[in-house]
């Protein structure tokens, strides 16, 4: 597989240069744009994005947020350097949850090349796995079903019924593990939404919930799921539900 990455600044330096030489040195091919929204468009054709920081951050919000929204839609990964303030101030645009990892200035070039040759050989390895994507509008249990995912499957994750629909329209997760007790856009109302399209219609869909007694649980299975998930059971639980879930998706097809 051809490495690509994206590399985001507001403008070329010194630093930027020796980063994209590093980089090319190392065989990837390295694309460069402005955090602008009518650059960002660039993002699709690049599974890394690396987001170099400087003292522009607070005045590209638009271009932050817009980036926000490709990098979930394009399932890029996402890698900033900057100083402390620079990464803190970035981070009001740029959730935890969509960020891979961090690098601090004064930057080792030699530690980020080499996260950037792991990130690319993870990313040819997951292709073979099945992909997940996880709506739940708690950052706390987005983080922890994805430590819990991440090593058996390729895991996407929004923190809303709009942010998943916006997902669906252009990606196609094998399954959908969706909370059913989100404010605004509830878990039922995601799943009409899923349902009432062709392109998504037949996209499996378990619900995660916090209920269990028979009543609440009743009413999730009104809505014809695969299936419900408790958010209270173990990761080993979880892990073999799924496991059981494909399995016998596999022999239905």
């Amino acid at each position: 597989m051809e490495k690509e990455l994206l590399l985001i600044s507001d403008k070329e330096s010194f630093m930027t240069n020796a980063i994209k030489d590093n980089l090319t040195s190392a065989g990837f091919g390295v694309g460069f744009c402005s955090p602008y929204v009518n650059e960002l468009n660039k993002i699709s054709k690049y599974p890394i994005v690396l987001l170099y920081l400087g003292d522009y951050v607070d005045k590209v919000g638009e271009g932050l947020t817009y980036l926000k929204d490709r990098i979930v839609e394009d399932e890029a990964r996402l890698f900033m350097v900057g100083s402390n303030d620079e990464i803190k101030s970035a981070r009001a645009f740029l959730p935890d949850a969509i960020i891979t990892r961090t690098f601090e200035r004064p930057l080792n070039v030699k530690d980020l090349v080499e996260a950037m040759n792991e990130t690319s050989e993870l990313i040819e390895a997951e292709g073979e796995k099945k992909r997940i994507l996880v709506v739940d509008d708690d950052p706390v249990m987005l983080r922890t079903i994805k430590g819990w995912l991440e090593g058996t499957y390729q895991v996407t994750m929004v923190n809303s019924g709009m942010n998943a629909i916006t997902y669906l329209a252009k990606n196609k997760p094998d399954l959908i593990l969706l909370d059913y007790e989100m404010p605004v856009v509830t878990g039922a109302k995601v799943l009409e939404m899923i349902r009432s399209e062709v392109t998504t219609a037949s996209l499996p869909v378990i619900f995660l919930t916090s209920k269990s007694d028979k009543e609440s649980v009743m009413e999730v299975l009104k809505l014809k799921p695969e299936g419900y998930l408790l958010k209270t059971m173990t990761p080993g639980e979880i892990l073999q539900s799924l496991e059981d879930f494909f399995v016998k998706q596999k022999s239905r097809s």
